[in-house]
């Protein structure tokens, strides 16, 4: 094997077998004088600190400049308390803590430059005067970079104390610093001196309590729609509401709609009209600062769409509100005679699921039907005298009329249904779905003894169904 050195690089010659292998191994060549001369840096650092309710985050990222020797590992000065969680870089190989020091190791002995990242954590009073940690490097003969201090949640920095340091812009202090957009934050420069140089900086620390926001949503809309064959459909709209900020919700109806109830909280309602022709609820509010709690408004409407034939389509829009809703349930209940599908890809924000229970305040409320039936009195609690004052006002001349109370709709659940979900309708957004209702008992195959006798007995159920729709949309149409 030869080797020979020019000043363009190393040149070796080496010999060997076809049945052996042949290793080379090599490493990064040192400048021995300057391994033997005194270690001379300098340094920057620049860390961010997060003042939070519970504990002080602390990010810094460091970078020093070998003047003269080499350095295989470079020591910080930690502050009292300090914990470090991470120490991140190309040329890092290990770490060492020990009480307020930090030893960072690196992969070869840097003769030039090198930049390493560092996060901890520390704790501090959530509030009042605070001693900001600072992290410093005490072997370099100039000391620059900066720190920013932020706080985190709800508080701000009421004053600032500094020594050995400059107030500055946060963007001057790097990339990891310019990117908050804390409205809180205070940044400092670091003039340049020794790394054990006197630097201090103290803050003023005011907290607040957290106020609730003010919210304004519906966390679940359940529809249930009753359709005849006719096109005759009785629509039942019933909304969670969670608010402490609106005092009316806007409601549009379908273009053909005729509104027969509303209700809010339990209460029967007359809306009002806004001059847009949409209908104006008034919802119940709490107070300022308290967590919203659901409550229930309910809309029932009779609507028109075209007659079923053996096969068609049909598209089902529902009510519009001016609120944002989380997830919404659609329970579509049909004639028995008709089976009903979706068409794929046009069934809107709805999709086909297997049926599940309301997991909101809307499985709470009672039912309407136990809701509207009015509670007789005890008859042993009514005295003679008021039974006496109840005879003399029936046999009163009334001059004005009584005047309506709003009604409130027991809604026909039976017959076949299909069961839909939708999850984050947008407001003002009119959910839409299409449907496909078709006859498949109609045909050629009828003339069959076992289809003629199914169908006698759907026909039979149709009738009851027909009757029972009938006698109920008569009340309204």
């Amino acid at each position: 094997m030869d080797h020979a050195d020019t000043a363009s690089g190393s040149r070796w010659i080496a010999n060997g077998r076809g049945t052996e292998p042949l290793t080379f191994a090599w490493r990064r060549k040192i400048d021995e004088g300057r391994s033997l001369q005194p270690l001379r840096l300098r340094g920057a650092v620049s860390q961010l600190v997060g003042l939070g309710e519970d504990t002080t985050q602390i990010s810094a990222e460091i970078q020093i400049d070998v003047l003269q020797g080499m350095a295989q590992e470079v020591r910080l000065q930690l502050p009292e308390g300090f914990v470090v969680n991470q120490v991140s870089g190309a040329t890092v190989t290990d770490w060492e803590t020990k009480p307020r020091e930090l030893t960072v190791v690196f992969i070869e002995p840097v003769q030039q430059s090198a930049r390493f990242t560092l996060s901890g954590e520390l704790r501090l009073p959530r509030s009042g005067k605070l001693d900001v940690p600072l992290i410093r490097l005490p072997a370099a003969e100039r000391e620059i970079g900066g720190v920013a201090v932020e706080v985190l949640g709800a508080g701000e920095i009421k004053e600032r104390q500094a020594s050995g340091l400059e107030e500055a812009e946060a963007a001057e202090l790097g990339q990891m610093i310019s990117s908050r957009q804390s409205p809180s934050l205070v940044a400092f420069r670091f003039p340049p001196a020794e790394g054990k140089s006197a630097r201090s900086l103290s803050v003023g620390v005011a907290r607040y309590t957290p106020q609730a926001v003010l919210t304004a949503n519906i966390e679940e809309a359940n529809y249930s729609t009753l359709i005849t064959t006719d096109g005759k459909m009785l629509v039942q709209s019933r909304f969670a509401v969670r608010n402490n900020q609106r005092n009316f919700l806007k409601i549009n109806l379908p273009a053909t709609a005729v509104l027969w109830s509303a209700s809010v909280a339990g209460r029967p309602i007359r809306p009002g009209r806004a001059p847009d022709g949409s209908l104006l609820l008034p919802l119940e509010k709490m107070k300022s600062g308290d967590e919203a709690a659901a409550f229930v408004v309910e809309v029932a409407y009779m609507d028109h769409t075209t007659a079923w034939t053996d096969k068609g389509r049909m598209r089902l829009s529902l009510v519009s509100v001016d609120l944002p809703i989380s997830k919404s349930h659609l329970l579509v209940h049909h004639s028995p005679i008709f089976r009903l599908t979706t068409p794929a890809g046009l069934s809107g924000s709805f999709r086909v699921a297997p049926y599940e229970e309301s997991e909101s305040v809307l499985k709470l409320t009672p039912s309407l039907s136990t809701a509207n039936e009015p509670t007789a009195p005890s008859t042993d609690s009514v005295s003679e005298g008021t039974k006496e004052l109840v005879s003399k006002l029936r046999d009163t001349k009334r001059t004005t009329p009584m005047r309506n109370l709003p009604l409130r709709v027991t809604f026909p659940h039976f017959g076949p249904s299909l069961f839909l979900i939708s999850e984050l309708t947008s407001e003002n957004q009119i959910p839409v779905v299409d449907l496909d209702p078709s006859n498949p008992y109609r045909g050629p195959a009828m003339d069959d003894p076992v289809n003629l006798v199914g169908l006698r007995r759907i026909l039979h159920l149709q009738c009851l169904y027909s009757g029972s729709v009938a006698n109920f949309s008569e009340r309204v149409l």
